[in-house]
């Protein structure tokens, strides 16, 4: 009886001694897979030197900075005692010196701080760069505000009728004339089918917004119809002087928007630049994530390794969880790559602000060393003969954020979501059943052009909602590739520090990158 007692106790004393061995065998694995990230960007990554534009220290008066929310003069020329201020708490990353900044309002200045938050996972925010934004005095800066204005101009414009509509023919033909215009062309033309587009293949076929923006969304137990409330046609701010100097310093907005009743599938740039004025972040990774996954196993790329298994399914592990998971963690290191360039790199005006620049130097109120091709071209003259002032009309009621404004904070996420989703699904599928938008925006229509790849539609989503915003006048064309790349590299590092976690055997995610490169991580 006592030996039979004592084998028990030795059996269970084994057991524990081989479930701890175990257990410490883990725990030592899982510490090796953490630590080896993170020496990896100790040992490999550079410490950068990050350069802006060098427009903060050519300008004494700070024009060709972004100053909006602090107290400026007549001019919309900041004060710079505030300024100097401003930089200094920026430099310190003193929480509590944020507080003693000199607002010329009641606007507050959107989450300085997110630029010295850190991230556990992926890069950090401080060791990815993106090229220096284009200088204030450059023709590619002229070249952008000419666009910015037709955009402005043509934003009630179905993009159905952009082959038709003389003010889209007239604004493609001026682009044209540009000698630094940086967006698509053919045979060195901007068309009416590239005007306002994105650079990339997938951007250019078919229609100009992208089928995850058109296409019922499968939600739950139920369809969800991607009508969206907008606003009304001509519902345009900030032309007035008066009201564009008051929103420099900081003032609520002094007209409010005016929103159609009846909401609409996405069919002008109106349109579209109110969709991305309410978006948040991972919405627009979640309504493709649920749309591919409603085509089944097919739209899954083929390094899936559950897709051969003869015994397995894929869910927490390269499944539904899976592309979940990482589509919406992409998003805030996004951000947070963005917001650091942003605040503690760049800081580049808004195109508001440098509308701004422009009236004053074309009324001789100032004389701001701003290119002859924005100043002589004839969508600046056009927003005159309309508005009385050369202002960029803004289709936001309070104007651009107060943020600066390269790179894009929109660019930034959709470009590391938009890698995540090329990593999980297979770029070459064929979207099934294309639609178009009906110019009222009430109906979707079959759309019988060429066929639409999952690849292509998700680089034109990419665009879609990084330069959507441009059409309502808070964004640079220059800001929307470089900011989708600064995202990409922010969802590269974020699958790299994930590739040793998994016990599959996996050769590795692989897509195509928005310069067109193919990547392996």
């Amino acid at each position: 009886m006592f030996n039979s007692f004592l084998n028990l106790c030795k059996n269970i004393l084994s057991r524990i001694k081989k479930m701890f061995a175990e257990t410490q065998s883990r725990r030592v694995k899982a510490f090796v897979i953490r630590s080896r990230a993170a020496k990896y960007y100790l040992k490999n990554t550079p410490i950068l030197l990050h350069h802006n534009n060098g427009d903060e220290n050519r300008f004494p008066n700070k024009v060709a900075s972004f100053t909006k929310g602090l107290p400026h003069n007549e001019l919309g020329e900041v004060d710079i005692d505030a300024y100097s201020h401003f930089l200094e708490v920026l430099k310190t990353g003193d929480a509590n010196a944020f507080e003693t900044i000199s607002l010329g309002g009641e606007r507050k200045l959107i989450n300085p701080q997110a630029s010295y938050a850190f991230e556990l996972v992926g890069p950090d925010s401080h060791q990815l760069e993106i090229p220096s934004a284009p200088s204030f005095s450059s023709v590619e800066a002229a070249d952008e505000m000419v666009e910015l204005y037709w955009q402005a101009l043509t934003r009630d414009i179905p993009f159905t009728q952009y082959n038709t509509n003389p003010l889209t023919i007239s604004a493609a033909n001026e682009l044209s004339s540009l000698s630094d215009f940086k967006g698509p062309k053919v045979y060195g033309k901007v068309t009416p089918d590239t005007l306002f587009r994105g650079n990339t293949p997938g951007a250019l076929e078919g229609p100009y917004i992208s089928q995850f923006l058109w296409k019922d969304i499968p939600y739950v137990a139920k369809s969800i119809v991607q009508r969206y409330h907008t606003t009304t046609p001509n519902d345009n701010h900030l032309t007035s002087y008066r009201d564009w100097l008051s929103v420099q310093n900081g003032s609520s907005p002094p007209t409010p928007n005016v929103f159609d009743p009846i909401p609409r599938y996405i069919r002008n740039a109106r349109d579209l630049g109110e969709y991305v004025h309410r978006d948040i972040s991972i919405e627009d990774g979640l309504t493709p994530v649920l749309i591919l996954l409603s085509y089944g196993n097919e739209v899954f790329d083929s390094s899936n390794p559950y897709l051969t298994s003869s015994t397995q399914e894929k869910f927490v592990t390269f499944g539904p969880p899976h592309v979940l998971d990482f589509v919406s963690r992409a998003a805030r290191p996004g951000l947070e790559s963005a917001w650091f360039q942003k605040w503690l790199v760049h800081r580049r005006l808004r195109p508001e602000e440098f509308g701004g620049r422009i009236h004053n130097t074309i009324t001789g109120a100032a004389n701001y060393p701003i290119n002859w091709e924005v100043l002589n071209s004839e969508a600046v003259s056009q927003t005159f003969n309309m508005y009385g002032t050369y202002l960029l009309p803004q289709a936001y009621e309070e104007g651009c954020p107060t943020h600066p404004s390269y790179p894009a904070g929109h660019g930034v996420f959709i470009g590391a979501i938009v890698t995540m989703l090329k990593a999980f699904f297979n770029e070459s599928f064929i979207i099934p059943d294309p639609v178009i938008a009906s110019e009222d925006g009430l109906f979707l229509n079959p759309y019988d052009g060429l066929p639409l790849t999952v690849g292509g539609e998700l680089d034109k989503l990419a665009y879609n909602i990084a330069i959507g915003r441009n059409g309502a006048g808070v964004h640079y064309r220059s800001e929307g590739i470089n900011s989708l790349q600064l995202g990409e590299k922010v969802a590269i590092g974020i699958l790299l520090d994930y590739k040793e976690t998994y016990n599959e055997e996996f050769e590795g995610f692989s897509f195509t990158t928005f310069d067109g490169k193919k990547e392996t991580v």
